[in-house]
């Protein structure tokens, strides 16, 4: 089972490609939601008001993936797929990628267009630096205070991430593991007497 994913952390270099006339410049975001999508294409279009398209694609998610690409007024397919092509190749999620045009009066055709948006795409993810992360599962356990020391030895044992914990009469844990430790780490607190554990829901 993969448990690892690229990405970035946070947002890549500029970068500019010219093509008769025409400017294209490449951007890369690190997005966890659609909504951080649209807040920061309502940056880039401030950015760059005077500009005539900004086309983007974006991957989100490891497990189930969503994508979009936009063409923003470009001919069908000649802007926000080649974008996304790139996105593939570089094999990474949870990024934007926007290229934003500036016309410069001569007309690329669709094959010059498909070309130009590839390669800013391609030029932006190559400023980027492409990390991996690990795509892991999130489980709460509870337990009483009483059992703390047989909870914190499982996890010391198996070098478990704590992300939070709330330690009074009743307790409760929230851990991650790599996905691929998931079936383990659940019966390893399964086992023990007075601790329930239960995956968190995305």
């Amino acid at each position: 089972m993969q448990d690892t994913y690229k990405t970035i952390d946070q947002p890549g270099e500029e970068v500019l490609f010219k093509e008769k006339n025409s400017k294209f410049f490449g951007y890369t975001f690190p997005v966890q939601s659609e909504e951080e999508v649209k807040t920061i294409l309502d940056q880039v279009k401030k950015q760059h008001f005077s500009a005539r398209h900004w086309c983007y694609a974006y991957q989100i998610g490891t497990k189930n993936k969503i994508y979009r690409a936009n063409d923003d007024g470009e001919p069908n397919n000649s802007a926000g797929m080649p974008i996304y092509g790139q996105i593939q190749s570089f094999d990474v999620t949870n990024i934007l990628v926007v290229v934003v045009r500036y016309f410069g009066g001569v007309k690329l055709g669709v094959g010059g267009l498909v070309t130009a948006y590839k390669t800013a795409a391609q030029m932006a993810l190559e400023e980027s630096e492409i990390i991996e992360k690990t795509i892991d599962s999130h489980f709460l356990i509870r337990f009483d205070y009483k059992n703390m020391n047989k909870v914190m030895r499982v996890i010391k044992e198996k070098n478990i991430n704590i992300v939070n914990q709330t330690l009074e009469l009743d307790c409760l844990i929230e851990i991650s593991c790599r996905i691929s430790q998931k079936d383990e780490i659940f019966n390893a607190f399964n086992q023990i007497f007075e601790v329930s554990i239960n995956e968190k829901e995305d």
